[in-house]
């Protein structure tokens, strides 16, 4: 069993840190805020909780939302316009300073890429470190599906991205950061799980994770050791 302090001794030494976007570096599950704006929130948002908790797999969530949104390409620049995502407090600085270290942050997410795009141009992370689903429209700007060949679309998807980066980049130690069932699955491949709670805290993850903060804070103090 790796102790708490070697633990972050691996956290301090990565190549890579790969973060969840949703209620882990924005404040809001972007499908959510989608939903809202939309018009469909109730119903979605109940769907998002299962898809968390572990109870549904994750495409047949995904589908099943995106069919009662049907989100035009309209929509979803007007709520990046009108509505955009809130940054959690201290990711700001937390991915500064990594990359000031020159460790490679990714974003993986089971997001959308238009709006994971967004976070990522705040927080100066390049659009080839973003992974997401795409959404499809049609010539009309009209919901036309979602790109089912990205691996975020599947259960276990963001295990395979950390993967490919493994194999890509040949990084010795990547760290995953996120509120969720599906963020703890990706480790391994991933030598570090840290379970964020900041902004909801996933009892499932909260229990089962070895490392747990609900602060970005708690990083930054221990990079400044």
């Amino acid at each position: 069993m790796v102790s708490h302090s070697e633990l972050k001794q691996l956290f301090c030494t990565a190549d890579a840190v790969c973060f969840d976007v949703d209620s882990t570096v924005i404040r809001e599950e972007g499908i959510d805020e989608l939903a809202r704006f939309c018009g469909v929130e109730d119903a979605v948002s109940e769907m998002t909780r299962r898809a968390m908790g572990g109870a549904v797999p994750f495409r047949a969530a995904l589908t099943e939302r995106l069919a009662l949104i049907q989100p035009s390409r309209e929509q979803v620049q007007r709520l990046l316009a009108e509505h955009p995502p809130h940054l959690t407090p201290g990711i700001r600085e937390l991915v500064s300073r990594l990359q000031e270290r020159n460790v490679q942050v990714f974003l993986i997410s089971g997001g959308f890429r238009s709006i994971v795009e967004h976070v990522a141009a705040k927080l100066n992370i390049p659009a080839a470190n973003v992974f997401a689903n795409r959404l499809k429209f049609y010539f009309n700007g009209e919901y036309a599906g979602f790109d089912e060949t990205q691996p975020t679309a599947d259960s276990g998807g963001k295990g395979k991205v950390i993967k490919f980066l493994k194999e890509k980049f040949h990084f010795k130690k990547i760290i995953m950061i996120g509120d969720g069932a599906t963020d703890m699955e990706a480790c391994p491949p991933a030598d570090v799980f840290i379970g964020f709670g900041g902004n909801v805290i996933r009892q499932q993850v909260k229990d089962n994770a070895r490392w747990y903060i609900t602060d970005f804070v708690e990083l930054l103090g221990d990079l400044e050791e």
